[in-house]
């Protein structure tokens, strides 16, 4: 990967938006059909195309269904779920049951922990006094006190994450300890939803979930075409991707945070070590073939800056990456071959 000049705006990377074939063409094509509803705590946008509209209704309401149980289930701001649960146990003997679903996020969530020496961190939400809703710019929000932090440290380890993978059952070991699913859950809850479309039949299909786009088959017979914006110019593209049974991932500042009085961006993105918002990498963007290769990646090159990863990627050459930094931006040759300008 090369840094060059080039800037995003304030240097950070814009969201994603799928382009699929010319809009005109898209809307005249009877079997191409395309639903937009609020789930997972962002918008998620879901295309089918099949030349049977019972089987697009059916395919349509399959996934809606499949997000809605699996939101249900690893949203950290319900009481009534397995996660919290887990979080009401922590640092206590025993283990506690979980549903096939939850329990291999959090294998996802483990694996993607080991593979980047912890910057990516599941049990980032012990430092649970941060408030980010959707991003609404410069809207005042508490800021953490250090004092508060450093209380919530030592709840914050992934290896005091245990499971039982055989018994299906894990345990969080320290007292304190909670578990946010926001870097890890997305990308599986999308891709069993258009698993289950494509099992209905319908092999063209297209989730787009703030800002992670997964596709499969084509559409019309041509590839999806997925842009990458700059958020600060949301009219402009910096390019377009294509995708054929293939993903765009992205993770970045601009999602939920606020922007305080001296102009620091607060984010989501937690430094598992800091329990800070991290800083320097503004925005990341992954392309992939499949979700195990980029799940968490993202959140984890915030956390741990350019040069972490250029070495990650490096241990996976089938993933392609853009990153935005206030130095310019960094994108590695494959990513860079396949942005069209």
């Amino acid at each position: 990967m090369t840094i060059g000049r080039r800037r995003f705006g304030c240097a950070s990377l814009g969201l994603l938006v799928t382009l699929g074939v010319p809009g005109p063409a898209r809307a005249a094509d009877p079997r191409v059909q395309h639903e937009a509803r609020v789930a997972l705590g962002t918008r998620v946008g879901l295309t089918v195309a099949h030349p049977s509209p019972a089987l697009r209704r059916q395919a349509l309401d399959a996934a809606w269904q499949l997000l809605r149980e699996r939101e249900a289930l690893m949203s950290r701001y319900r009481s009534d779920n397995p996660l919290q649960a887990l979080a009401a146990r922590a640092g206590q003997a025993g283990w506690l049951p979980l549903p096939a679903p939850l329990m291999q996020v959090l294998q996802a969530a483990q694996a993607a922990s080991a593979f980047t020496d912890g910057a990516f961190d599941a049990t980032v939400g012990a430092y649970r006094d941060w408030q980010f809703g959707s991003d609404s710019g410069n809207a005042p929000a508490p800021v953490v006190s250090e004092a508060r932090l450093r209380t919530q440290r030592p709840a914050v380890g992934w290896r005091a994450l245990q499971l039982d993978v055989p018994g299906g059952r894990a345990r969080l070991a320290r007292p304190g300890m909670a578990l946010d699913l926001g870097g890890i859950a997305k990308l599986p809850i999308l891709d069993a939803a258009l698993a289950r479309v494509v099992a209905l039949g319908v092999d063209q299909a297209m989730i787009d979930g703030g800002g992670d786009v997964l596709c499969r088959g084509g559409l019309l017979g041509r590839p999806w075409r997925v842009g990458v914006r700059d958020p600060l110019a949301p009219q402009r593209l910096l390019g377009v991707v294509s995708l054929h049974d293939g993903l765009v991932a992205s993770s970045g500042d601009y999602e939920r945070g606020f922007n305080g009085p001296d102009g620091r961006r607060w984010h989501h993105v937690l430094d598992p070590a800091t329990g800070w918002p991290t800083r320097g990498v503004r925005g990341v963007a992954l392309l992939a073939d499949a979700v195990a290769d980029v799940n968490g990646l993202g959140t984890a090159i915030m956390v741990a800056g350019p040069d972490a990863a250029r070495r990650w990627l490096g241990q996976r050459p089938q993933v392609q990456a853009l990153l935005a930094t206030p130095q310019g931006h960094a994108m590695s040759p494959g990513f860079a071959a396949r942005l069209q300008a």
